[in-house]
């Protein structure tokens, strides 16, 4: 008795997200900097990062909250319930507890049980790894069905007297439904780490004996983390449209890490994309970490800018350094 062949492709069936409603503008920020003693300006944030605005979460409000808003939006747009999914995988960086995985927590909350359920940490690339990871395992036939969320809380992780870095970040969460398909949908992945980078972008603490360990805030070299991420980024997506034998020619919309605008154009230009296909949220989002590419996609999908049958690139540089592409007919 042979055993049914599984799905060649994987395709992308719903997208969601969810920002918390506490939009706070880059005055509002500047305005409690100055009452620190630190002088910023929106003139200096937008003219450095291109942001604008952030969102921060309530107090009591987590990481696995942000997801399972996201998640049901995900859902309802694939049109499927959540007892039909047999994978969750949950990138994030901030997760509700050192363990268990904000994956089972969100599991939990979404009424159901037995799947596998686990976390992805690659910092700003954890979307794009847990992406791939779920691509694989639907192809190999563990799974035939996926929930897969970047989700973040990073205003907890803000070091509010370094304007360099608590300008930059935000909450949020994006997800998507991914499902085997006979036709293809996810056309290739490129995935790279290279640890000795990992003092430039991190947060340099842990828990031991029941108190921190080192410094618990975010920490990082700017011009380091740029300098590296223009580079990596198209050597990346040229590995990816390599792989699926396509063309920069063939690229509808460029769906990148939102960190800074500087890099996203840069990356942009280098694939010689006109900057009208650079689908952008970091104005109004800031960096949301594994959050961002997701939530970036679904305010495409929903505002009508990706449509079905566009060719999308998305792809991240983060922590670790870790940084990675995927190529998608949509």
């Amino acid at each position: 008795m042979t055993s049914p062949a599984h799905p060649p492709y994987t395709r992308i069936t719903g997208t969601g997200s969810c920002l918390p409603p506490n939009r706070v503008d880059n005055q509002a920020l500047v305005d409690q900097l100055e009452a620190r003693g630190l002088e910023s300006s929106d003139q200096w944030i937008v003219e450095r990062t291109g942001i604008r605005a952030r969102h921060f979460v309530a107090d009591g409000v987590n990481c696995s909250d942000l997801a399972l808003a996201a998640s049901r939006h995900a859902l309802e747009a694939a049109g499927r319930h959540a007892s039909e999914i047999d994978l969750i995988i949950v990138a994030t960086s901030t997760p509700d507890m050192v363990f268990p995985s904000t994956a089972c927590i969100l599991q939990h909350k979404l009424g159901v049980a037995g799947c596998p359920a686990f976390d992805v940490q690659a910092v700003c690339s954890g979307f794009v790894y847990a992406l791939t990871v779920a691509d694989a395992m639907i192809r190999a036939g563990a799974a035939t069905r996926a929930l897969v969320v970047g989700s973040e809380v990073f205003s907890r992780l803000l070091d509010f007297n370094d304007r360099t870095t608590c300008v930059l970040f935000g909450d949020g969460a994006g997800a998507v439904v991914l499902e085997g398909s006979e036709t293809p949908g996810l056309l290739a992945t490129d995935l790279h780490a290279d640890g000795k980078h990992v003092g430039i972008l991190c947060v340099p603490g842990t828990v031991s004996g029941g108190g921190v360990l080192g410094d618990p805030l975010l920490k990082m070299d700017g011009q380091a983390v740029f300098k590296l991420a223009v580079g990596v980024l198209e050597q990346s997506a040229r590995a990816v449209l390599a792989k699926a034998g396509r063309s920069e020619a063939d690229l509808d919309w460029l769906i990148p890490h939102q960190a800074n605008i500087r890099i996203m154009q840069g990356t942009a230009k280098k694939l010689k994309l006109p900057l009208d296909k650079l689908v952008v949220t970091v104005d109004q989002h800031g960096n949301t970490s594994a959050a961002s590419i997701p939530l970036a996609l679904d305010h495409a999908v929903r505002g009508g800018q990706v449509k079905p049958g566009d060719t999308v690139m998305l792809e991240g540089v983060g922590g670790g350094f870790t940084w990675g592409a995927v190529l998608l007919d949509f």
